[in-house]
């Protein structure tokens, strides 16, 4: 399975173009899910897919960007399956158990944002401490301090960041990237703050 980003002309027919230009390069689309739209007038997609046998990811790579106004902004292999894990199936899994919604919502971020990992950390004195972390996750996650939603660099990781209070940060990393984008920050921000406001009613 490969993931796919493109950015493509925020316009009809610009998908079916796409889709089209992929199938013919010999890509095999399972999936495609709108990350983002801007305010030039273009969007940003996420398409998973499989090569048929034979062909190359360098050959989808080249029918995209033959499309005009159509830029590949990453391709790479994808581990998670075939399914592309939306904001709303996050919610309704984490109110299923309310008691258990902030290490549900670590277990389940790293697919639903294409991510090869994600983790609570704690501040204590001396650094910090993994409270809880998916697989794949790095067993030192040395974070420079911060106070908001935000992005660093650890080792060959990005590393998104959001607080959850009493000293706490939910940590999402992607090996080498994509860049996250502002839309994935602002989501991922408030899955968190959900989470936390959901694991407080079940504790009510």
């Amino acid at each position: 399975m490969l993931l796919l980003r493109v950015e493509i002309p925020d316009v009809p027919g610009s998908l079916g173009r796409l889709a089209s230009a992929i199938g013919a390069a010999g890509g095999d689309i399972e999936a495609i899910e709108i990350v983002e739209k801007r305010y030039d007038g273009t969007a940003v997609d996420d398409v998973l897919l499989e090569m048929v046998d034979g062909a190359m990811p360098d050959s989808v790579v080249s029918a995209c960007t033959a499309l005009e106004g159509v830029t590949v902004l990453w391709i790479s292999r994808y581990l998670a399956g075939g399914n592309l894990f939306l904001d709303l199936e996050v919610v309704e899994s984490l109110t299923d158990e309310p008691e258990t919604a902030p290490d549900r919502l670590v277990e389940l971020l790293p697919v639903a944002f294409r991510c090869e990992w994600a983790a609570r950390i704690k501040t204590v004195p001396d650094g910090f401490r993994v409270e809880h972390a998916s697989e794949g996750a790095p067993a030192v996650i040395d974070l420079k301090p911060g106070s908001g939603l935000e992005v660093q660099t650890l080792g060959d990781d990005l590393v998104a960041i959001a607080p959850v209070g009493h000293k706490r940060v939910v940590a999402i990393g992607r090996r080498g990237g994509p860049e996250f984008l502002d839309s994935e920050l602002a989501r991922f921000g408030h899955l968190v703050g959900l989470a936390t406001s959901i694991a407080r009613r079940g504790q009510g």
